[in-house]
């Protein structure tokens, strides 16, 4: 019994270390400076990140992916702000699942993160000068639930047949066509993910479960480890390059960073028990969520609604091209 507490406590120990320097950092800043009202403010982030945190530690969707249509559709901010902020709450709640997940050993692919990494670090780089600019807000939001709607979509056809092929890892040594296939996905998720501040994660799950055929259990936790490397680089280059992340963002990043150490990890633990077609269907709820409560919140126009109804063709047309699952079905293999 105490050789088990003891072999819990020691996967835990990246994630204890790391809490507790954010927790002593957030208190002697906010103590030194005197801005605990300022900070306490901005409770309804600390709300929103308790169910967008778990998320992103449960999913293949970052926290950024609550966290941006909240913000911008209830809380009227402008999206470059929720994009900032959800730079900054992921580089506490998807590095904090991310090392809850290194620490207890839950299997991830790592090809399928090294190379959509390299990729994505151009693509957020080049989207946030030659992209971000060119959208205005509502046009902003709408193109985010149609784009996920998409994947959603992409997803679900995928998982009509609960008996398809699922692998536990890449097969094989990847060629150069495999290696350029992850650089390029991590590159349209770079340029996602500079809009909208998540969406990596994302692409890459869809690249790994339809092209190759990765099972959720094993691309989930892969996507958050991603989304992880890629948050911290985009609040990097907006905080330290850029400066151009505001002072509410950084106090509603503040007010939300404690509650999403607890909820990321403990949602990254309880996917870690649930099967394959359950994650499935969890991101299906919140992506069709998301875009009907954006339609209802935004009240768009005929010209919006044909915009959104184009990126959702596109995006699900997109999604079939690199669905390869029909093409075997054969039993689930076992993670390792």
């Amino acid at each position: 019994m105490l050789k088990s507490n003891a072999s819990k406590l020691f996967g835990l120990r990246y994630y204890l270390v790391f809490a507790v320097l954010v927790v002593a950092g957030l208190v002697v800043f906010v103590t030194s400076t005197g801005t605990l009202s300022e900070v306490l403010a901005w409770w309804p982030a600390s709300v929103t990140m308790m169910f967008g945190s778990f998320i992103a530690g449960a999913s293949a969707e970052g926290g950024g992916a609550i966290a941006f249509p909240v913000f911008t559709l209830l809380l009227h901010i402008p999206p470059d702000d929720a994009r900032n902020f959800s730079f900054a709450i992921q580089s506490v709640g998807m590095v904090s699942a991310s090392l809850l997940i290194i620490g207890r050993g839950i299997y991830i692919e790592w090809r399928g993160i090294a190379y959509p990494a390299i990729g994505a670090i151009v693509g957020l780089i080049a989207g946030t000068h030659l992209i971000v600019p060119l959208l205005e807000p509502v046009t902003t939001k709408l193109f985010f639930v149609s784009l996920w709607m998409a994947f959603g979509i992409g997803l679900w056809r995928a998982n009509r047949n609960a008996s398809r092929i699922v692998r536990t890892n890449i097969d094989g040594t990847l060629n150069p066509a495999d290696i350029l296939r992850l650089l390029l996905t991590g590159l349209i998720g770079g340029i996602v993910t500079s809009i909208f501040g998540n969406g990596v994660d994302l692409v890459t799950f869809c690249m790994l479960t339809l092209w190759y055929g990765l099972d959720e259990k094993v691309a989930t936790p892969s996507s958050v480890v991603l989304m992880s490397i890629i948050t911290v680089a985009g609040f990097f280059y907006h905080g330290a390059v850029l400066q151009d992340v505001s002072q509410r963002t950084y106090y509603a990043w503040m007010a939300a960073a404690p509650v999403v150490l607890i909820f990321a990890p403990l949602g990254a633990w309880v996917i870690s028990h649930w099967h394959r077609l359950s994650i499935a269907r969890l991101l299906y709820t919140i992506i069709v969520m998301q875009l009907v409560g954006a339609l209802y919140v935004l009240g768009p126009t005929l010209p919006h609604l044909l915009l959104s109804g184009i990126v959702i063709a596109l995006g699900t047309l997109a999604m079939s091209m690199i669905d390869r699952t029909d093409t075997v079905t054969v039993s689930e293999t076992t993670v390792p």
